[in-house]
């Protein structure tokens, strides 16, 4: 298990106290939105993909504060909710959010990218308490989620809902083109894909993304991806008998 400094004991003490009142000691059930970016920054080292990871923090925190119907405490609930990061080669939001949200201790975050810390450059289902999937090579996520509403419904369980997200980039990769045409003929209406969009994709669509989604039988909104409330609200939007994408725009990862 990684240990951490006393530097790092100092610098965590600092982001967990901040807005806290004085005398009072907070916990990490208590973490908002507003630490997240402080939290991030307690994970240091090469390799960080740092636009990967800031492009997704607030669609992240909109899940996992008011869509998501998974805790740690129902992490591996056969009725949970699941969300699959495939954008997992930028996964210190995630890490972030799983922490504020009490997955696993705060104190494993300064250990991020280390020989014996658990959060490594890409997820690892196995060692990250609340990964669904290991990940990082592009266009896996969204099949791998057609595969598990797939089995959600074979298993007589409509309930649960499936997320995943990926990157605009993602959509290079054809892999991602069989999965959203499979799941919209299959009528996986279970099925939701966040798709953060920092125009790092190669060629982009005509029309825009949400346009491929709908073009193959989806429901689908595009919206501003810092903004909550509209987050909030496509996230939750009704869609009967189809599959649900939304676009969330962020700023150029070069801006």
């Amino acid at each position: 298990m990684t240990h951490l400094t006393t530097e790092a004991t100092t610098d965590l003490t600092t982001v967990l106290t901040a807005g806290t009142p004085a005398g009072t000691t907070p916990r990490d059930d208590t973490i908002g939105f507003a630490q997240l970016r402080s939290l991030m920054g307690l994970m240091t080292g090469d390799e960080k993909h740092g636009p990967a990871a800031t492009s997704t923090l607030d669609a992240l925190w909109v899940l996992y504060d008011r869509v998501l119907r998974v805790s740690p405490g129902t992490a591996t609930d056969p009725d949970r909710d699941r969300f699959l990061l495939s954008k997992g080669h930028g996964p210190m939001a995630y890490y972030a959010v799983l922490a504020a949200k009490g997955f696993f201790p705060t104190e494993w975050l300064p250990g991020f990218g280390s020989y014996d810390s658990p959060l490594g450059h890409h997820p690892d289902r196995l060692l990250v308490p609340g990964a669904e999937i290991g990940s990082g090579s592009l266009g896996h996520g969204l099949p791998l989620a057609v595969g598990s509403a797939l089995g959600l419904r074979a298993q007589g369980r409509p309930g649960p809902a499936v997320w995943v997200l990926i990157g605009d980039a993602e959509l290079d990769e054809g892999s991602n083109h069989e999965a959203l045409a499979y799941a919209a003929a299959a009528g996986l209406d279970r099925l939701h894909t966040l798709v953060i969009d920092n125009s790092s994709a190669t060629h982009g669509w005509r029309g825009g993304i949400a346009s491929r989604f709908e073009t193959a039988g989806w429901s689908a909104a595009t919206v501003d991806g810092r903004d909550h409330e509209a987050l909030y609200a496509a996230f939750s939007a009704p869609h009967p008998g189809r599959p649900h994408a939304v676009i969330a725009r962020v700023e150029p990862k070069d801006a």
